[in-house]
């Protein structure tokens, strides 16, 4: 049960600042802290520096002011939910597949159908299918898909070369990535980290590459109990228990911080952590990024693969305006922008080798190598969609506290992964669907 994504791709989600719901406001239907200025809102700190970049050459080139602000996650979501009810959404923002569905059912993003019709820049055809798809709804487009994201392994050299170890490449197993992170815990030093609770870079890969899966292709029940994600979700335990540190450092503390640190010598992560990355002196110096294991018993490398969407406010002032902006952002150079200033992988077709090349100081080719052919035999390479509901979110969150005892003590593993799918089954069927 299983979204593969089309190999044909060749072209998303962090933590940042802290926000104040007063700074929204302002008159003349901009919300920002510049009067005349559209709003843009999105939650990932690391993107803020070059989708400003972009915004300017907007401004430049048609003289309307883009005033780009960062959110913390859980803060974006209660924003735009006090927004969507009380109407006053920002202009512009961030649409994510775990919410997509109850934004466009209930008419709160601005349909696009008639302003892509008449536009030369944007031809949905020229972007992702699958990701044009998570923000299509009966036949109406709501977003402009803004990119795509894959998982690979980031690891240690220091510490590899330290224990006398080979650096991780496209030979590697899950059972080999559990061997070398054995090997490489040891006092206050551990092989791996893994904040469960950041599902898409983590244990999905896992669960999926073992012929498992989360939720089924129609969208309408759980895969917990299917007996391969079982057995998934037993490596994963194992993982946390012999390989990583105690749950709650690694929640308090960031697996991206104790990696940045030294502490730790591989993590999992998303291709929207590069921009940070290349930031930070010691991963420069020490790090570098290899494509995922596969499953020897399966064969399949797999990558969980999610894109974000540029939408606006159904209830915008200044709809024209806004439709301008996600028209820049969507169009062909800016897309080939976005990936050449690092921001993240673009989602319009063939743009990804500018991202890839934005910097020798890292294999950035570990993310896009899963979109290709494997030359390891009898391996498959794929992309799969982030299982998705109506309300993902309700479910997701749930996971995150029903198997911490499980995480801890994989010998409930079984038995927490069946009550979960009850539970999970449960809130899907009470989705207002």
């Amino acid at each position: 049960m299983r979204r593969t994504m089309k190999k044909a791709v060749a072209v998303g989600l962090a933590a940042a600042t802290a926000f104040s719901l007063c700074a929204c406001g302002g008159g003349d239907g901009s919300k920002g802290s510049s009067k005349d200025a559209l709003e843009v809102v999105i939650w990932d700190n690391n993107q803020q520096k070059g989708l400003q970049q972009i915004c300017d050459l907007f401004t430049e080139e048609t003289g309307i002011k883009v005033d780009v602000q960062v959110k913390e996650w859980d803060s974006y979501w209660t924003l735009l939910e006090a927004g969507a009810s009380g109407g006053d959404m920002p202009d512009v923002f961030w649409m994510h597949s775990n919410n997509s569905q109850m934004y466009m059912k209930n008419n709160k993003l601005l349909k696009l159908d008639d302003y892509i019709e008449k536009s030369d820049k944007v031809d949905m055809s020229n972007y992702m299918s699958e990701i044009t798809e998570l923000y299509t709804y009966d036949g109406s487009y709501y977003a402009v898909p803004k990119d795509y994201d894959t998982i690979a392994l980031w690891y240690n050299k220091k510490m590899f070369d330290d224990a006398g170890l080979s650096y991780p490449d496209e030979t590697w197993t899950w059972d080999d990535l559990y061997d070398a992170a054995k090997k490489l815990t040891n006092g206050d030093q551990y092989g791996f980290c893994m904040n469960t609770s950041n599902d898409q870079d983590t244990y999905y890969n896992m669960v999926y590459s073992m012929g498992g899966y989360i939720v089924n292709d129609d969208h309408t029940k759980s895969g917990y109990d299917d007996a391969n994600t079982i057995k998934a979700m037993d490596y994963v335990g194992k993982l946390l228990k012999d390989c990583c540190p105690p749950a709650t450092t690694m929640s308090e503390t960031g697996t991206d911080v104790m990696f940045q640190s030294g502490t730790v010598a591989m993590i999992t992560q998303g291709s929207w952590m590069t921009a940070g990355f290349l930031d930070n002196e010691y991963l420069v110096e020490n790090c570098d990024v290899a494509i995922l294991p596969y499953d020897k018993t399966t064969g399949m490398r797999t990558s969980i693969c999610n894109g974000l969407g540029w939408a606006a406010s159904a209830d915008t002032k200044r709809p024209d305006d806004c439709w301008k902006l996600i028209e820049w952002l969507g169009s062909k150079e800016m897309q080939e922008k976005q990936a050449e200033l690092g921001v993240t992988m673009s989602a319009y077709n063939n743009t990804s080798d500018k991202w890839v090349n934005c910097t020798d100081k890292f294999n950035l080719n570990a993310y896009l190598d899963i979109t290709k052919d494997s030359t390891v035999s009898g391996v498959t390479n794929e992309l799969v969609l982030r299982p998705y509901t109506y309300n993902s979110t309700v479910w997701s969150q749930a996971a995150q506290t029903f198997f911490a005892d499980a995480w801890a003590d994989p010998s409930k593993m079984e038995q927490s992964c069946k009550d979960f799918a009850v539970q999970m089954n449960q809130y899907i069927d009470e989705e207002d669907k």
